[in-house]
């Protein structure tokens, strides 16, 4: 996966890359050329007492010395700026194919996941593009140059460099091959660090009020724990390996002496040329050791490669169609048709045998006890899950045929869980329609029961709005995600329990605000107050994922036991009170 990603991502970048490899090749050249200058210099200037030689050969070596650091600059900025564009447009990808994924997805990876897939394991890759580009193109040009070089020198040492190289490399691969199996924990276990940072940061209130810090920070220690067991077992590997690499390097350079000293007492080599031999297997292990540093990353890189291919391959359930339908018959309508939902793995369905419409302007309600089903049905509604049975219609259309953009256009949402984003409250209220006017934003504040408290409100439009709107209150957020919804201006409005943060007095006022100002939305409304519900023109009463009743307030009282038992359980709390 590894070699196929960076094909991918580094293909528009292959003049950068072929700089790289020009540049590189000028660099190792010079790198190669200097130790021959200076057994030059050794033999026919120092020996001999020629000044003049050795000035003229010293200054050749000066210009070429700077220019292979020229060489090497120049490389490296090419390599740099195509890992980091090549960063850049995974990391698009990455989002843009999670921004894809229905529910399903992102719970079968994981919100902690994929944000490290998209950091870590995008930069892992990255990395290993950038100093591959480096490394990998002039680990082989000093290692095979310096062989050439070096048998030029003098083949009569070059049994050494049969020895050296070997057994280098036998040391990095027996180190490499445990470093593997290592690396791919070190990720999963770094998930999981991430992944209780964010439950405890997202829960810290929860997390208080329940006295559980030192609980949680007994979980997030032996996670980070877990993770910090596996670095020091890869930083045990990383200490193993170049003190072996520097022993088989200084034994190496003890052989070339030993053995060129008693060549050089025989006649049969001279000084200058010892040396030269002398750096130029230097230069042949450090190639061979920097192809090893660059396999130490391979890895690492493979495995984040992985990672990030299985999201990339993964095919989101919301699959939109070849040929989608991009007009709308009966614009409002919402009709459920036999329509089941049963999540993977599962032995019984969530929903079975839904069947109701809801007609332009009108309001449907849905009630149930607790896990009947009542937010997976409306979730079903804007094509957040697909249904695995029967058919969702909205406008006259089969969901799964609709142009997605269009279907989204249509709907104005309001999640269980209301999130704010980092901004502005007009920047909020704008996320549903950014051409909206200021006036527009009062409107909707107006509807939605908030423009007083925006009023009074630091900056009022411009007041700011931390992450998730944990600086306003739940019932303010409530209020401030209606109002986003109905900026958006769509056809049909879904409430899921929207109002169970609001007193009984403003839930009262927004919903006769919703009905005389929104006529012609339709308004399909989950809630758990009966209070919120009984004026509805339609009522559907789930239990266990199945509908057990449709109506009226008053006929559902005759008919649905069901329904029955939840207004009696709420009235008898009402008047325990």
């Amino acid at each position: 996966m590894l070699g196929k990603l960076l094909v991918r991502y580094l293909k528009p970048y292959r003049w950068a890359l072929l700089g790289v490899l020009v540049f590189q090749f000028i660099a190792a050249l010079a790198s190669l050329y200097l130790p021959t200058l200076n057994a030059q210099i050794i033999d026919k200037g120092v020996a001999t007492g020629d000044t003049g030689y050795i000035w003229s050969t010293g200054v050749m070596m000066l210009g070429i010395s700077l220019a292979q650091i020229v060489a090497s600059i120049i490389a490296t900025y090419f390599a740099a700026r195509a890992a980091m564009q090549a960063g850049r447009d995974i990391r698009d990808n990455i989002f843009e194919r999670v921004s894809g994924f229905s529910e399903r997805e992102v719970s079968q990876f994981g919100a902690g996941s994929l944000i490290t897939r998209n950091t870590n394991d995008v930069q892992q890759v990255q990395m290993l593009a950038m100093m591959g580009a480096t490394m990998l193109v002039s680990a082989p040009l000093l290692a095979i140059g310096g062989v050439i070089m070096a048998i030029r020198q003098d083949i009569g040492l070059t049994w050494i460099i049969a020895i050296a190289v070997p057994a280098l490399l036998i040391v990095a691969a027996l180190i490499i091959s445990r470093m593997v199996p290592l690396f791919r924990t070190y990720q999963k276990r770094l998930d999981a660090v991430n992944r209780i940072m964010r439950e405890q940061l997202t829960g810290i209130r929860v997390v208080r009020a329940f006295v559980r810090e030192p609980i949680e920070e007994e979980r997030f220690a032996t996670a980070n724990y877990d993770i910090m067991v596996v670095g020091r077992k890869v930083g045990s590997l990383f200490v193993i390996l170049f003190p072996l690499a520097m022993l088989v390097l200084n034994v190496t350079v003890v052989a070339v002496i030993w053995f060129g000293a008693i060549r050089v007492d025989n006649g049969d080599i001279q000084i200058g040329t010892l040396f030269a031999f002398m750096q130029y297997i230097m230069q042949i292990l450090m190639g061979v050791l920097m192809a090893s540093f660059m396999t130490i990353m391979i890895p690492r890189a493979a495995v984040s490669a992985d990672r990030i291919g299985e999201v990339l391959d993964s095919t989101s359930t919301l699959v939109r169609p070849a040929k989608p339908t991009t007009t709308f018959p009966q614009p409002g309508s919402v009709s459920f048709d036999g329509a089941g939902f049963t999540y993977p793995g599962a032995e019984q369905p969530v929903l079975s045998g839904i069947t109701f419409r809801a007609e332009p302007g009108e309001t449907v309600a849905v009630v149930g006890s607790t896990g009947a089903g009542k937010t997976t049905l409306v979730s079903l509604i804007p094509r957040l899950f697909d249904v695995t049975a029967g058919s969702v219609s909205v406008g006259g259309v089969d969901v799964r045929q609709a142009d997605l953009d269009l279907l989204w256009n249509g709907i104005g949402l309001v999640p269980q869980r209301p999130f704010l984003f980092t901004g502005t409250i007009a920047s909020n209220l704008r996320f549903g329609r950014e051409e909206a006017t200021d006036d527009e934003l009062w409107r909707a504040l107006e509807i939605a029961q908030g423009a007083d408290f925006v009023a009074e409100m630091d900056g009022q439009l411009e007041a700011r709005i931390s992450q998730g709107g944990t600086n306003v209150s739940g019932g303010q957020r409530q209020r401030l995600a209606i109002a986003r919804a109905i900026v958006h201006q769509p056809d049909v409005l879904v409430f899921d329990d929207s109002f169970s943060a609001l007193d009984l007095t403003t839930d009262a006022r927004l919903r006769q605000a919703l009905w005389r100002e929104l006529p012609q939305v339709t308004k399909i409304v989950v809630a758990q107050r009966i209070s919120t519900i009984t004026d509805a023109d339609r009522i559907v009463v789930l239990d266990d994922g199945r509908m057990v009743g449709v109506g009226t307030h008053e006929q559902l009282l005759e008919s649905s036991q069901t329904y029955r038992e939840i207004v009696e359980s709420q009235l008898g709390v009402e008047a325990g009170a």
